[in-house]
């Protein structure tokens, strides 16, 4: 547990801690109650507002109020201050640099939904700043920025929470699923397949002047200063539907500069649930290595890109998006477990073990190990078990109960950092091209200068991580 710190006046409900925890750790979700009374909700702003962070604040309005909302887009923060407006009966004030949010005394936490390169300079500002942090996945571009984050959550004692709300939310499938492999119900685990989904060809993305509304060199920030692209159509197969703007918006996911395509944004999720079940740790402490299952090598057993890569792993085009549009990887885990990450097949996560298999995502739990459940259902608690506690209503709420117990949450950054290893080496293998034998305990790849050079990024001049 990290310890504990100065509380702000209104962040937490008074004789919480008096009250004792649950079993794991985790407060009970009776706690939501006292959420109610004004003077005894936490005081929350968000940071980036387009598709995800839009909805985490939404779902956390019921537990905490929201006085400020930051973008780079004015024409997106507008709209959603109006929203916010009408759904808290309260409008937020609206900044277009997030470091005024930073500033302010009232404000206990602070929600990071802006771009994947920029979490970890944010976050860590935030916590330097004495707020509390929830963070979008993936939380880091790069592994470095992994090592980082835990030092400065160590340092200050911040509660810190990773939003894989897979852990807590989607019906508790993804805990069944845990509990079902726990309880031994397919034997010795054998094989672990993460099904992350693609993506097709890229089109050719010309340059296209800067929407009015975007500070665009802002956006980039930590990225290199490059021309901003955007295609003039809509075309489905890349978010939907939604307007393909190459470097901002929905599309920065496949761009390496900006994030890690599928493999840091739904790796990030299931294979973040492959590990959890395949290891003996509970979350919301400090992690023990000898109770993860971590991996020792990453291969890359099948993969494409829709542009060349020259020797040293970077892209020779830079008007198509770079991510892999194809891959099977494979990641040999120290417990024995084969781990694969696959753009073929449904979306979700295939457990197998010597006595059978079964599948879940977000819609289903499917198999027989699932079906047996109706004449042999698991123990009571199993899943209380596996959570550490009784399982809330919703992340945000996990977040609040770990920042009321001065502990850490269920999504907590030391596993998270371990699991999105695996997604950053998949992405290094594939672009160099070859196996990466991995140190779990210094965290390097053995023998190989080169992949050691992708661990970590130089972050543009005046946008440097200060700690």
């Amino acid at each position: 547990m990290q310890p504990k710190r100065n509380l702000t006046r209104r962040g937490f409900v008074q004789g919480t801690i008096a009250t004792g925890l649950a079993s794991g750790g985790f407060l009970s979700t009776e706690r939501a109650f006292g959420f109610q009374s004004p003077n005894e909700r936490p005081v929350f702003a968000t940071i980036g507002l387009r598709n995800q962070g839009v909805t985490i604040t939404n779902k956390s309005t019921k537990f905490a109020d929201f006085a400020a909302l930051a973008d780079v887009d004015s024409k997106v923060l507008g709209t959603n201050v109006e929203k916010l407006e009408k759904r808290q009966g309260k409008k937020p004030d609206s900044h277009g640099d997030y470091r005024r949010v930073l500033d302010r005394k009232d404000i206990d936490a602070v929600m990071i939904a802006a771009p994947d390169h920029w979490h970890t300079k944010i976050a860590i500002e935030a916590m330097l700043a004495g707020k509390d942090v929830y963070c979008e996945k993936p939380l880091t571009l790069t592994i470095a920025e992994g090592k980082l984050i835990e030092q400065v959550v160590k340092k200050t004692g911040r509660t810190f929470q990773v939003g894989t709300m897979q852990r807590t939310e989607s019906g508790q499938r993804f805990l069944q699923a845990i509990a079902l492999v726990r309880a031994g119900r397919i034997g010795t685990v054998k094989k672990v397949t993460c099904g992350i989904g693609g993506f097709g060809p890229s089109p050719v993305i010309p340059e296209a002047p800067i929407p009015a509304e975007l500070d665009w060199d802002t956006w980039l920030g930590p990225a290199p200063k490059v021309a901003y692209r955007a295609l003039p159509e809509v075309r489905k197969g890349y978010g939907g539907g939604v307007p393909l703007y190459s470097n901002c918006h929905y599309a920065f996911r496949n761009w390496h500069a900006y994030s890690g395509g599928k493999l840091t944004d739904w790796g990030a999720h299931h294979v973040d649930i492959a590990r959890w079940a395949i290891s003996g740790q509970k979350t919301g402490t400090q992690s023990k290595a000898s109770d993860q299952a971590r991996a020792r090598k990453v291969t890359p057993l099948d993969y494409k890109f829709d542009v060349e890569y020259d020797k040293n792993g970077y892209p020779l085009v830079d008007d198509k998006y770079d991510i892999a549009i194809k891959y099977n990887i494979k990641a040999d885990m120290d417990n024995g477990v084969e781990l694969l990450i696959t753009n073929e097949g449904d979306n979700g996560i295939l457990f197998e073990g010597t006595k059978g298999r079964f599948f879940v995502n977000r819609g289903k739990i499917v198999g027989k190990p699932v079906e047996d459940l109706a004449s042999n259902p698991l123990p009571g608690g199993a899943i209380e078990d596996v959570y550490g506690g009784p399982v809330p209503e919703n992340h945000t709420l996990n977040f609040i109960e770990a920042i009321n117990a001065g502990q850490q949450p269920i999504s907590d950054v030391w596993t998270h950092n371990q699991m999105l290893e695996i997604c950053h080496l998949s992405n290094i293998a594939m672009r160099l091209g070859r196996p990466l034998d991995w140190d779990p305990d210094k965290r390097e790849v053995i023998g190989d200068k080169q992949a050691n050079s992708f661990l970590s990024r130089e972050n543009r001049k005046g946008y440097e991580i200060n700690m």
